[in-house]
């Protein structure tokens, strides 16, 4: 029924308590292909990086020609984007140890758009998405992917609350 599962992660814990679902989804329908979708956000404000982004960008500053927050923002999103690849890499080898077919792609962009961009431009028959857990006014500050994705989506949404971790309102 299902032959190609998109798993979108963004790097953390709660993203991930949705493997365990994709694999028993995976198995069970004999799905062909699992692809796991990594989007990077690029900053879009110098103030918005951490400490040691902002430093590592500094230094590549006195090499270059490009000014200075044009700079500092292309090695931030070069970082994130080796950083991306390597985590969605990682993840894939997990899962393919279980016999599961899975390519691991990293795109750039707003996480919602670009999981639904993707599903359009490509053969999906089921997403399968964990959600941060967050309620009240912290979704509502933050948003929710998952919330957008299931909405929006042509396909089914397997939506998966992560244990433990769900805030009260």
């Amino acid at each position: 029924m299902y032959k190609t599962i998109l798993a979108p992660l963004d790097g953390s814990e709660y993203s991930e308590c949705s493997l365990e679902h994709v694999r028993a989804i995976a198995k069970g329908c004999h799905a062909s292909e699992v692809i796991l979708l990594m989007v990077v956000e690029p900053p879009q404000q110098v103030y918005a990086l951490s400490e040691d982004q902002l430093s590592e960008a500094l230094e590549t500053i006195t090499k270059s020609s490009e000014k200075p927050r044009r700079a500092i923002l292309r090695k931030a999103l070069s970082k994130a984007k080796a950083n991306a690849k390597k985590y969605i890499q990682n993840t894939a080898e997990s899962l393919q140890k279980d016999g599961i077919d899975v390519r691991a792609v990293v795109v750039q962009g707003r996480p919602a758009e670009k999981i639904l961009d993707y599903i359009k431009r490509n053969q999906v028959d089921i997403i399968i998405m964990s959600t941060h857990g967050r309620a009240g006014i912290t979704r509502w500050v933050f948003g929710s992917v998952a919330d957008k994705v299931a909405r929006r989506s042509a396909v089914p949404v397997l939506i998966i609350p992560p244990m433990g971790c769900r805030q009260e309102e």
